[in-house]
């Protein structure tokens, strides 16, 4: 598409319910929160990204590709302007209700296979339509999805609209390299540590030392892919005086060791 109208690809996405969209722009976007009628796949090529639903924040690194059921509400952000994002949005079928991939959110490796099939989409551009060769093509990507992508990227990162947690958290997440304890943030905000406590479980059911680990973490693997620091460097910047401690808790939460993530 020679013209960007971030609302007129958003309308055409929806436009013919039976067919398959697709969409390769290389360019730096902004969307609103939205959704579609249709699943969508999202390949960022080169770099990471951000998706942000109403109550989580998922991180999209390299490699990966984001899956976004129909009628989920959400936004997309990345940070490379240079650098290709490629999505294909798929028309619904009844029979997606019965396979419970179809209908969650997640973050899933991109094998070899999928990624030159993803590739091989380039070329096109809008609305496939059924009888179409291309349509075949791109649903037996849909088809295959559930079998290659069992096991999601499991860090999710809890978000809210509660007005007297949206602050904490933003404060959390710019002093991520700060020794931060639960009284330390409690006071910056006048909360008792009870209060602050009662407020994260009430709220996002999730601990305040649980969401400092997580938020740690997503910012690590953000440093990982994207810069040139080393180990011991991430490993201070985000909280930790210990780059075992750091090494340890990343295993925990991600299945594979900073040094192999980085790769």
């Amino acid at each position: 598409m020679s013209d960007f109208d971030p609302q007129l690809i958003l309308n055409a996405v929806d436009a013919i319910p039976g067919s398959a969209y697709v969409w390769h722009w290389k360019t730096e976007h902004h969307f609103s929160s939205h959704k579609h009628n249709k699943g969508q796949l999202t390949y960022v090529e080169g770099g990471a990204a951000f998706l942000y639903t109403k109550d989580k924040t998922y991180f999209l690194p390299a490699r990966h590709y984001m899956w976004v059921p129909a009628g989920v509400e959400h936004y997309f952000q990345h940070r490379y302007p240079a650098n290709f994002v490629r999505t294909i949005y798929f028309f619904s079928e009844l029979e997606d209700q019965d396979d419970p991939f179809y209908t969650k959110t997640g973050i899933y490796p991109v094998s070899n296979l999928l990624l030159e099939m993803i590739l091989h989409t380039a070329q096109w551009d809008g609305d496939i339509l059924p009888g179409d060769k291309r349509f075949t093509f791109i649903k037996a990507i849909k088809d295959m999805l559930p079998a290659i992508s069992a096991v999601p990227l499991p860090i999710t990162l809890p978000t809210t609209d509660n007005p007297r947690l949206q602050p904490v958290l933003r404060y959390i997440q710019e002093n991520l390299a700060e020794p931060l304890t639960l009284e330390s943030v409690g006071h910056t905000f006048n909360y008792s540590e009870r209060t602050l406590t009662r407020l994260f479980r009430a709220t996002m059911d999730i601990s305040f030392f649980q969401y400092l680990k997580l938020a740690r973490m997503i910012k690590a693997m953000g440093y990982l892919l994207e810069t040139e620091k080393t180990i011991n460097e991430i490993a201070w910047d985000t909280g930790y005086n210990s780059v075992s401690a750091f090494s340890n808790t990343f295993f925990k939460l991600v299945g594979r060791r900073p040094s192999d993530f980085q790769q």
